[in-house]
């Protein structure tokens, strides 16, 4: 009984800890986040595709490159 409510006590004592060093790397991260959605809206707008989308193209045309190299 004593190791289960020490347990508990230490826990929450972490929890608390890990919420507060947390949430100074959301906020810096914040200003990226806000960055890298406006860029990705301007992507989507000029090339009705988005910058995962570009992404998930551009690395699928290289597997097929190097899949039809690896072939010969």
């Amino acid at each position: 009984m004593i190791l289960f409510i020490s347990f508990i006590i230490v826990s929450g004592c972490s929890n608390i800890a890990l919420l507060m060093s947390g949430s100074s790397i959301a906020l810096t991260q914040n200003a990226y986040v806000k960055a890298y959605n406006s860029l990705d809206v301007l992507t989507i707008m000029s090339t009705e595709k988005s910058i995962k989308k570009h992404i998930y193209d551009k690395g699928k045309k290289d597997v097929q490159t190097l899949t039809r190299i690896g072939d010969d």
